[in-house]
């Protein structure tokens, strides 16, 4: 590719070309997850629901999420943007279902950021305390609240690789201390088998439901290294293999951890799903009390690392949206030192931090915000993930490369993904208010997002095809770049 097409390109792009490595790449896709996080707060809520089913949710999470890995990845081996899995489904499935897709996936970036932020506060106040502090409990989080998301704001704004290393490093430090934890915990009691969760005692299908979806909150965001692919190096080889490896990891991580925390917790005077700190309690009684704060502490910092990676990711999703005219132009507009969406992150970081601080003024406790935003936020993941799946046979098919191994995993990731959502929102209607309304509060965001694209293109009828053509040169650059033989974009 010639300088000048390169320089053409960064102009009208405006963020860094070629600029993160594998590891900085992985970094983000790791954090938006947020490992650390799932044992620290997510766990205890699926235990709620799930009981001694909870590792099982936890398995089936793995399967699904590998196979929609899969899916997505049909995409990132042939092309890479800012935008997602938003460009993903516009290439596939046309311009509606990209767009609707795009609304989905802000909301469900945003509401992860602002559960997750929630878990920061709650580890925050475990770590400094209520007692003699300066300032009542709710303005005390929303001080925390402010302040932290004000940092991750700056971070973002300043510079995408230093988001990404501290990310990483973030959830390496924090995934090493809960690893230790488990580990000790198993050598202590011997390496047993604990029947009550291999038999599933107790487990109510209904309610385990529920819990099979917050289990899958764990894994969403694994597919945001794709919103990297315009700053990432050699895109089409470290964005799948970013993908992937993350949903592996962390797969694996779920599964043991979930199983150790609810052995732990067996004949406890308090219920897996009532600590405000389980790591901290399952030191406690393993006689390693001093590991507690340094779990805290890396629980606290892996939920704010993972606030970043949701902003970062949401961001370049509304970036990408800006610049085909969807929301506000100037939301596509990049900080010309910094070379970042510095705009769609302000307003990210605006948005995620607002829901959670009001229902905190509203009187919602810490655990409960997390559950409802985190689950609202699910559907927007799932309903991206189940469109992805349908969208790489039709893609493949159009650019004659569909094979039948590809329709069949399409096939079962839908039907997979489809159960899910169909026994989440039976088991959320039987559990009655808030949960009920969640199905709705979501339908009812996209049809306002639809409609305000079915406006948008009616009072600017170019939208519609400037989007089309700006995917498409896209995949023809990198269409051109595979049939040369190239492993990726060489800038």
């Amino acid at each position: 590719m010639s300088d000048t097409t390169t320089a053409e390109n960064n102009k009208q792009n405006g963020l860094r070309k070629s600029y993160l490595s594998y590891f900085e790449v992985l970094g983000q896709s790791i954090a938006a997850i947020a490992p650390s996080a799932t044992p620290a707060l997510v766990i205890p809520l699926v235990f709620g629901f799930a009981g001694n089913g909870t590792w099982l949710a936890y398995v089936i999470g793995l399967v699904v999420f590998l196979l929609v890995s899969f899916s997505v990845n049909q995409f990132t081996k042939r092309s890479a943007t800012p935008g997602n899995l938003y460009s993903f489904i516009l290439k596939g499935l046309g311009n509606n279902a990209g767009v609707i897709t795009g609304w989905g996936l802000v909301l469900a970036y945003l509401l992860t950021a602002a559960a997750v932020l929630c878990g920061y506060i709650n580890y925050a106040n475990v770590l400094i305390g209520y007692s003699g502090a300066a300032f009542p409990p709710i303005v005390q989080a929303i001080i925390l609240g402010i302040i932290g998301a004000a940092i991750a704001w700056y971070i973002a704004v300043m510079d995408i690789k230093l988001s990404a290393r501290l990310m990483l490093t973030c959830e390496i430090i924090s995934m090493t201390l809960i690893t230790l934890l488990a580990i000790f915990v198993l050598v202590n009691h011997g390496f047993t088998i604990d029947p009550a969760q291999t038999s599933l005692q107790g487990v109510s299908l209904s309610s385990w439901g529920i819990g099979l979806v917050l289990a899958f909150f764990s894994f969403c965001g694994f597919e945001s290294a794709t919103s990297l692919g315009h700053e990432a190096k050699d895109p089409l080889k470290t964005i799948p293999r970013a993908v992937i490896s993350s949903t592996a990891i962390v797969g694996v991580f779920f599964i043991l951890l979930s199983y150790i925390e609810v052995f732990s917790f067996q004949g406890s005077a308090t219920a897996l799903n009532n600590a405000a700190a389980p790591l901290t309690d399952i030191a406690n009684a393993n006689g390693i009390g001093a590991f507690g704060p340094l779990i805290s502490i890396g629980a606290l910092i892996s939920f704010w690392a993972c606030f970043m990676a949701c902003v970062n990711a949401g961001a370049r999703i509304l970036y990408l949206m800006g610049q085909h005219g969807v929301v506000d132009n100037r939301v596509g507009n990049a900080h010309d030192t910094n070379r970042t969406p510095h705009i769609a992150i302000t307003a990210s970081v605006i948005v995620a931090t607002m829901i959670p601080l009001i229902l905190i003024v509203y009187g919602g406790g810490l655990f409960d915000i997390y559950g409802w935003v985190g689950t609202v936020g699910t559907y927007g993941f799932i309903l991206a993930y189940a469109l992805i799946a349908i969208a790489a046979p039709l893609y493949l098919l159009r650019e004659k490369e569909l094979k039948r191994p590809d329709i069949a995993l399409a096939a079962v990731t839908i039907l997979l993904l489809a159960a899910a959502i169909a026994g989440s929102i039976y088991s959320n209607n039987a559990s009655g208010a808030p949960y009920s309304w969640f199905i709705y509060i979501f339908v009812g965001y996209l049809i306002i997002g639809g409609a305000w694209f079915l406006i948008t293109k009616r009072r600017h009828p170019l939208v519609s095809s400037s989007i089309t053509t700006e995917i498409e040169k896209v995949h023809q650059e990198f269409r051109a770049i595979r049939a040369h033989g190239g492993n990726g974009p060489k800038y």
